[in-house]
């Protein structure tokens, strides 16, 4: 299970990471606790029947879910971008109903995970993944083993301080590097200039509903040629490679992955982020790390749910 602020998408995974159906639905996020669990428990009967799999053939569930994740109790203790995730026992919930091992972790957490052992196969030993889309969630894999800290809630690099002057994020803090950015942040960057009286093709897009200004929208814009749109997506690309530069002289990986909606945006993203790495962290730690696109693409958090599952029945976790 891998459980976003706007979509839950569930698989049926072999053990080699092989996917053999899967399942979706909106999160409905605003609806409240009870219907997002509701939900998450559709989406694994619908991938299950999709394939006329019955529960006693799994060897268990992971879910991997957006948020702070008490992995010991498996409760969701706070998610910033599903209202009302407080203190949610999400795993015993999924456990009663389908009377199988469940796991919970944190998705990018997870998906750090996930891309460690299926997408490198375990070839690098200490490697950092990044998820860039409504917010930004991060895992940390140091020395072969996941880094989850003291508590488990290791790895929310999203809420680290880029600007102790900067926007308010939904965590309740300012400046996070999520709040400058993230796909939220692009869009909000975006209508700012529009309401500010900047010319650009994503009003046209739009049809001049603002509200309607998303990530995707101005990097449709930006394809087009639209000189704002560009500006825009460089300036998150600074403000990216200004954390990725923490990160860097912080843990000194081999390899960092970017993954997320956000990171479709390919080098017109990821070109200006890794121009700040070498120009801000120590040349050292820049000469040795790796930074590109996330290998499983849009999986990594459910290939991650089913490594934190293997790991767990093999006494690793």
């Amino acid at each position: 299970m891998d459980v976003g602020g706007t979509k839950i998408a569930a698989a049926v995974v072999t053990e080699s990471g092989k996917i053999a159906a899967r399942g979706y639905s909106p999160t409905e996020a605003q609806a409240g606790p009870r219907v997002v669990t509701d939900n998450i428990v559709a989406t694994i009967d619908k991938a299950i029947s999709s394939e006329g799999i019955a529960p006693r053939q799994l060897s268990g569930i992971g879910i991997a879910a957006a948020g702070i994740i008490d992995s010991e109790s498996g409760r969701v203790i706070f998610s910033p971008n599903i209202p009302g995730w407080r203190e949610v026992p999400l795993r015993d919930i999924v456990q009663e109903r389908f009377r199988l091992p469940t796991y919970l972790g944190n998705d990018a957490t997870l998906a750090a995970l996930g891309e460690w052992r299926f997408g490198v196969k375990k070839k690098v030993a200490d490697l950092i993944y990044i998820t860039v889309s409504t917010g930004i969630g991060g895992g940390i894999i140091c020395n072969g083993r996941l880094y989850t800290g003291v508590l488990g809630v290791a790895g929310e690099v999203g809420h680290m301080t880029i600007d102790v002057n900067g926007p308010q994020c939904n965590c309740g803090s300012v400046g996070c590097w999520e709040t400058l950015a993230s796909g939220t942040a692009l869009a909000r960057e975006a209508v700012r200039e529009i309401k500010g009286g900047a010319s650009t093709a994503i009003t046209g897009l739009v049809g001049g509903d603002l509200s309607r200004v998303e990530a995707k929208v101005v990097f449709q814009a930006a394809k087009q040629g639209d000189r704002l749109a560009g500006e825009l997506i460089s300036r998150l690309g600074y403000y990216l490679g200004v954390g990725l530069a923490n990160l860097v002289n912080i843990f000194n990986p081999e390899l960092i992955l970017v993954g997320g909606g956000v990171a479709k945006m390919g080098d017109l993203l990821l070109e200006p982020a890794k121009k700040v790495v070498r120009e801000r962290a120590f040349a050292t730690s820049a000469g040795a790390v790796q930074i590109k696109p996330a290998l499983l693409g849009d999986d990594s958090s459910i290939l991650g749910a089913v490594a934190f599952v293997l790991a767990h029945l093999a006494g690793g976790e």
